[in-house]
């Protein structure tokens, strides 16, 4: 899908509420106070008809780790994957647009780190909060446009619309190219970081390295915001476009 049509993707999306698969979503919009600021966030709660809640588990959990990811997909399809049969899923999906779609109550859990990961899949799951980020992710360079990994057809965007992706040596995490996030995505996730982590007690420390893999104990015992990345070799999220500069100085000015 092309970037320059993905507005109108989610607008589809918020107003008949069907995802990629056919399942119909009900909305209930909800403004939260962020913690004891004068600031509110909202929330786009989304009511799966006919659900019996088996994409996420309905088990209170000690909090103690914010893990961001983005999806490779886009938003519709993200949705329809999140919300699956499988018990792999987030509280929380981040339109490019800036709208914060709450899938379950955050203080149940889901598989959201995979085989594998540092710490364990089950454990540390269940003590950390998934923030998913709707970006395709790692794009490929095919003649003059950036196409996703899925299909040589799948056109993102050409080379010279420089404002819809991130260049980088392909030698430091495979991939020479990435989309980049929104401007509104970023005020989004501060403030749904700043939400969790007053509401769950969450230390406000950001790991040293979005980008490095942490070993199982360094990994487990972390308290605070992590990525992806850090748990899982196999992964990219969340990518060097995502200016974790602008991110931690969102979290410290705000």
């Amino acid at each position: 899908m092309k970037a320059t049509s993905i507005p109108d993707h989610e607008r589809t999306f918020a107003l008949n509420g069907i995802d990629s698969s056919g399942k119909k979503f009900n909305f209930q919009d909800l403004n939260l106070q962020i913690g004891n600021t004068n600031q509110s966030i909202d929330f786009k709660v989304c009511n799966l008809e006919g659900s019996v809640g088996d994409f996420y588990y309905r088990e209170e959990t000690n909090k103690r780790k914010i893990v961001l990811h983005y999806t490779m997909g886009y938003l519709k399809g993200d949705i329809a994957t999140l919300t699956g049969a499988d018990h792999v899923s987030v509280p929380f999906v981040v339109a490019r647009n800036g709208t914060i779609y709450n899938l379950f109550p955050s203080k149940y859990w889901s598989y959201h780190l995979g085989p594998g990961a540092s710490g364990g899949n089950t454990q540390m799951s269940k003590e950390s909060i998934g923030i998913e980020i709707s970006n395709i992710g790692p794009l490929v360079l095919n003649g003059n446009n950036l196409t996703s990994v899925y299909s040589n057809s799948d056109i993102y965007c050409s080379l010279n619309e420089k404002q819809f992706y991130v260049a980088q040596n392909p030698s430091v995490k495979k991939y020479g190219y990435y989309a980049s996030f929104t401007n509104a995505q970023y005020i989004s996730v501060i403030k749904l970081v700043k939400f969790l982590i007053a509401r769950y007690n969450i230390p406000e420390v950001v790991v040293n390295d979005p980008a490095g893999l942490m070993n199982d104990n360094d990994f487990a015992t972390f308290s605070g915001i992590v990525t992806h990345t850090n748990c899982r070799k196999d992964k990219t999220d969340i990518g060097p476009a995502f200016d974790w500069q602008r991110f931690e100085d969102g979290l410290t000015n705000f």
